[in-house]
């Protein structure tokens, strides 16, 4: 059974050479993006049986992302092109240290919610683990179908693996953003967080207690990423891996690229937590690798 990945797939168009405002770009070239559409991706590409629950338009744009994600094995029973919805396009530029600006057109979210309406359970179901993060976590529509989703894997005995990926932009405030998150946390398999979404949700500012906050609350392990330092892994394991130097271009998707390739590790290894303890040193690796280029994958 493959890993169902929830959540959406859009098209980042990305300035490929740095600038200090959005508004200094003068070209763009398309780019597969979205969070969970990157996780499923990268996992896919790293040999895991994986599904994409989600949608796009039923529009060029959206063929072009259903194109990229059979190329690398994708599971799409569950992913549809919506008929009268178009396809989200990401406006991406970053600066000279690679950190991006975004300007988003287009509701990925509602094209998921179309596409998995009546067929979650059936989804969850099918599958062997269910992944998600907090951009479906939003409004109540898609907060109810996600946390109907988790609730369906924990009832199956399948582990949930919950990336916080918080995009406070996208939230009414961090408060609402962090409840949201931090509901997800109890019964996990695993939650990957970066440094500042783990002091977010705890109030640690030390990740090692960051992370044993987030096992206290309920998850089995934890990782917390630590930028250019590398990454620790919490929980009923305890584990590490350096930083990786390299030249950074732009941060977009270096997250969702190392969170696929810890999914695909779990996936292929049957969900043993032995698993992601080996996979976190090329996780950290090929997360660092892709901030060389100026798309989230390869």
């Amino acid at each position: 059974m493959p890993t169902l990945c929830l959540g959406e797939a859009i098209v980042d168009l990305v300035c490929e050479r740095p600038v200090a405002d959005l508004a200094e770009a003068d070209a763009f070239r398309p780019h597969f993006g979205g969070a969970a559409g990157n996780v499923a991706y990268t996992a896919a590409a790293h040999g895991a049986q994986v599904a994409l629950g989600g949608g796009a338009g039923d529009d060029a744009w959206g063929r072009w992302l259903r194109a990229r994600l059979e190329a690398v094995g994708v599971d799409l029973r569950w992913f549809e092109l919506v008929e009268g919805l178009a396809t989200p396009l990401a406006l991406v530029a970053s600066d000279a240290a690679g950190e991006p600006q975004f300007a988003i057109y287009g509701d990925g979210i509602a094209a998921t919610i179309e596409a998995l309406s009546g067929r979650i359970d059936e989804a969850v179901a099918a599958a062997d683990a269910l992944f998600f993060g907090s951009n479906t976590l939003v409004g109540d529509d898609e907060r109810a179908l996600t946390m109907g989703a988790r609730e369906g894997a924990l009832e199956l005995g399948r582990p949930v693996v919950f990336d916080p990926n918080l995009r406070l932009a996208r939230w009414p405030s961090q408060a609402a953003a962090v409840a949201a998150a931090n509901a997800a946390v109890p019964g996990a398999f695993l939650v990957r967080s970066n440094r500042a979404e783990a002091e977010a949700m705890t109030g640690e500012a030390d990740p090692e207690r960051a992370a044993a906050a987030l096992a206290a609350a309920g998850a089995r392990l934890v990782v917390v990423t630590l930028g250019p330092e590398g990454a620790i892994l919490r929980g009923e394991l305890t584990a590490g891996a350096p930083g990786v130097r390299t030249r950074v271009r732009s941060t977009v998707g270096a997250g969702d690229v190392l969170t696929g390739v810890l999914l695909a590790a779990l996936s292929r290894g049957g969900f043993d937590p032995a698993a992601l303890a080996e996979a976190l040193p090329e996780a950290v690796a090929e997360g660092a690798r892709a901030t060389e280029r100026w798309g989230a994958v390869a």
